[in-house]
């Protein structure tokens, strides 16, 4: 049986003496004797290594080779991390908030022993993890689902919406979203169309550094996640991570003008086009930017969370000749993003496929690759033709932004002009309506 990615010789030699992860082996290689649990490959294409976990704590590779000597020691299994007994007492006077789990770095616990990974979202979990946390509000927990953020689609960005709206009618004053942060930017957006008439913030948040890395962001995370949904005077869709590589604060991002910028750094998120919403130092909610809308009790959230899923977000290179449009058409989408450059342009190359899409009634949007500034495809021949094809420019949304907006759209209703029409219009502060000219909707 595949033990857990080895294959192909390290997983014969693991067959041939009935060991599995986090099984006790002995390997004696020349003079050498190494004796620890076998952890999961280091690297899941290689078949020509085994990794133990000697005593010392740390880890080790060993290249398979003829005059090595593999024996079972002792048969063994992950052990779930044990956690501090906390006492949790409900606090009169404190908000309730909402924490629903998706999964990611934050939402974890490593058992140093075996390195294995299990979810930690319990409200006795957290207390565990970020005592403060008991300090900030009484918390109810709910592990809605335990993946990978590049697994996130939208069938499960409405299971999100579904469930962030229950949360709200239970009588949270606001929701914290855990979630792995390389598509958080598109769960934040899509959550921001989907949720209408928020009580309350909902705090999308996550961590770039494991718990059990001393450089772990994840408590500061959290901290101000839950002070951003229990004290925050806005109601809006937003992302709270680090504002700087210390820490010293966080930064409170719009759900539909927010990037990660870097792939590992602590404050890889960044505001796009617009300043961060607002900061979070000393426990306290400093606003930098006027709110789209204030918290009010008496609001009831209404979830409009369908998503046409045959929307494609396509780039545009040098000797981009516009075929993979073609087969976006012959397979039957309904809409296109383009990532173009500068201004709003595409290669001459992919205009007969381009114009194709949209004479074949896909809604054709066009971004830019640049991260700040806006389309206007009106400064140059190639914009302006782009537009008499009835290619609609995206003004100064994000590209991840407008193909979530436009898979909203797109499931909210077939009619192509009202499509463009709600494209064009600033739903959840995505866009800026300067500039955009009645012409564009036709």
């Amino acid at each position: 049986m595949k033990e857990a990615g080895y294959w192909g010789k390290a997983l014969r030699a693991l067959e041939d003496i009935k060991a599995s992860i986090y099984d006790r082996v002995r390997v004696k290689k020349g003079g050498l004797i190494f004796e620890g649990l076998l952890m999961p490959p280091a690297d899941p294409s290689d078949d020509r290594h085994l990794v133990l976990k000697l005593d010392s704590g740390y880890n080790v590779g060993l290249r398979l080779e003829e005059d090595m000597a593999i024996e079972l020691v002792s048969k063994g299994s992950p052990r779930r991390p044990e956690l501090p007994e906390v006492a949790m007492e409900f606090r009169e006077g404190l908000p309730k908030v909402a924490i629903v789990s998706t999964g990611g770095t934050i939402a974890s616990r490593v058992d140093y022993i075996t390195g294995a990974v299990y979810p930690a979202l319990s409200a006795r979990d957290l207390y565990s993890v970020v005592p403060e946390l008991g300090e900030l509000a009484n918390l109810d927990a709910e592990v809605l689902m335990s993946i990978l953020s590049e697994d996130m689609h939208p069938a499960l960005w409405s299971k999100t919406a579904e469930a962030v709206a229950r949360k709200l009618e239970e009588g949270a004053e606001g929701v914290v979203v855990t979630h792995g942060t390389d598509t958080m930017g598109y769960t934040a957006a899509a959550l921001s169309f989907a949720l209408k008439d928020l009580p309350g913030p909902v705090v999308l948040v996550g961590a770039q550094r494991s718990s059990d890395r001393p450089s772990s962001d994840a408590a500061l995370n959290l901290t101000a996640a839950v002070t951003v949904a229990s004290k925050a005077p806005f109601a809006e869709v937003v992302v709270v991570m680090h504002g700087d590589v210390g820490d010293t604060y966080a930064l409170v991002h719009r759900g539909t003008r927010v990037r990660k910028c870097h792939t590992s750094r602590r404050d890889a998120f960044r505001s796009i086009n617009q300043p961060p919403l607002a900061k979070v130092e000393g426990g306290e909610v400093k606003l930098l930017a006027e709110p789209l809308r204030g918290r009010s009790r008496e609001a009831k959230v209404r979830v409009e969370a369908k998503f046409e899923e045959r929307v494609a977000l396509v780039k545009v290179y040098p000797g981009f000749d516009g075929s993979i449009i073609d087969y976006l058409v012959d397979r039957g989408f309904k809409g296109l993003v383009l990532e173009g450059t500068g201004l709003g342009h595409a290669p001459h190359a992919s205009f007969s496929s381009i114009k194709r899409a949209v004479e074949a009634g896909l809604v054709v949007v066009m971004t830019s690759q640049c991260l700040w500034g806006r389309v206007n495809m009106n400064v140059y021949r190639t914009g302006v033709e782009l537009l008499r094809m009835g290619v609609l420019p995206g003004g100064d949304m994000l590209p991840e932004t407008a193909l979530v907006k436009l898979m909203w759209c797109l499931g909210q209703t077939s009619d192509v002009g009202r499509v463009k029409e709600l494209m064009s219009t600033n739903l959840a502060g995505e866009l800026d309506e300067r500039a955009q000219p009645s012409s564009y909707l036709r």
